[in-house]
C-alpha cells in the first residue's frame, strides 16, 4: 500500500523579500538609536566628548549592515542629515539661552566670561536690553530669525532627509543656502562693529574664527544635494 507522501508548501516570493525589509527596517533602526543619542548629547555642548562614540558606534552599526547586504540608508546621507541637526542644535541652545535665560546667573557668568575672552559682543552692555543678553547691535535680529525660523526649518528638512523623502532632500537644499547667508551676513555684521566685539578680548578675531569655522560645515552638504540622483528619495 503506498501511503501519499506529503511536500512542504515552497514559501511565496514575496515573503524572502518582506524579510529582507524588515531586517534593514530593524537595523537602520538600531543604528539610529545610537545615532540620535549621539548626536542629542553633542548638540548639548558639555557632553559632547561622551556623544561622539555614540555616535560613532551608530555609524559602525549602519556599515556593518551595509557589509550584511541589507538595504540600510547611504552613509553620506546619514552623515549630512545628523551634521545638519546638530548645527542647528549647537547654534540654537547658545541664542536660546542668551534670550530667554540671560538673567540666570550660570548663563551671566557663563556668557560675560565667554565675551570678555573671544567676543564683546556678550560682555558690551550685557542684560541692559529690553529683551536681555547679548546688547551688540543686530544680535538679537540674528538670535530671533533663526531661533524661530531656519533652524527649525533645518530640523525638520533633515529628520524627512533622513527618512529619503523627496521633500527634505529639496528643502535641505534651501536651508543649506540659508547657511551661506547667515554667515555672510553674521561675518559682516561682526566686522562692521568690530570696535565693539573685538576690542580688548583675549583672543579677538582668530579666537572667534577657531570657535565658529565648525559651523561652516554644512556648506559641504550643498554640492553633494546638487548632484545626487534624486530618484532615490521617494515622494
Amino acid at each position: 500500500m503506498n501511503l501519499p507522501t506529503f511536500r512542504r508548501a515552497a514559501a511565496p516570493a514575496g515573503s524572502a523579500y518582506d524579510e529582507h525589509h524588515e531586517q534593514s527596517r530593524q537595523a537602520q533602526r538600531r543604528a539610529d538609536v545610537w545615532l540620535t543619542a549621539g548626536t542629542a548629547l553633542m548638540g548639548t555642548f558639555i557632553f559632547g566628548f561622551a556623544g561622539l562614540p555614540i555616535f560613532l558606534r551608530g555609524v559602525w552599526l549602519q556599515r556593518k549592515a551595509q557589509r550584511d547586504g541589507l538595504s540600510v540608508r547611504p552613509i553620506i546621507v546619514t552623515l549630512i542629515g545628523y551634521l545638519v541637526i546638530l548645527d542647528a542644535f549647537l547654534n540654537s541652545i547658545g541664542w536660546v539661552l542668551d534670550m530667554l535665560a540671560s538673567h540666570t546667573l550660570v548663563t551671566r557668568v557663563f556668557f560675560t566670561a565667554w565675551g570678555n575672552f573671544v567676543d564683546n559682543g556678550y560682555f558690551w552692555h550685557y542684560n541692559e536690553l529690553f529683551i536681555g543678553g547679548a546688547g551688540a547691535p543686530g544680535e538679537k535680529g540674528w538670535e530671533v530669525a533663526l531661533i524661530l525660523v531656519v533652524f527649525p526649518m533645518r530640523v525638520a528638512a533633515a529628520i524627512a532627509f533622513l527618512q529619503m523623502k523627496r521633500w527634505g532632500h529639496q528643502w535641505l537644499i534651501v536651508t543649506c543656502w540659508f547657511g551661506v547667508v547667515i554667515w555672510v551676513g553674521y561675518v559682516v555684521n561682526m566686522t562692521v562693529y568690530a570696535d565693539i566685539r573685538f576690542d580688548g578680548t583675549v583672543l579677538p578675531v582668530i579666537g572667534w574664527w577657531l570657535y565658529d569655522i565648525f559651523y561652516i560645515t554644512p556648506f559641504l552638504a550643498i554640492p553633494y544635494l546638487h548632484t545626487v540622483n534624486r530618484e532615490i528619495f521617494s515622494d
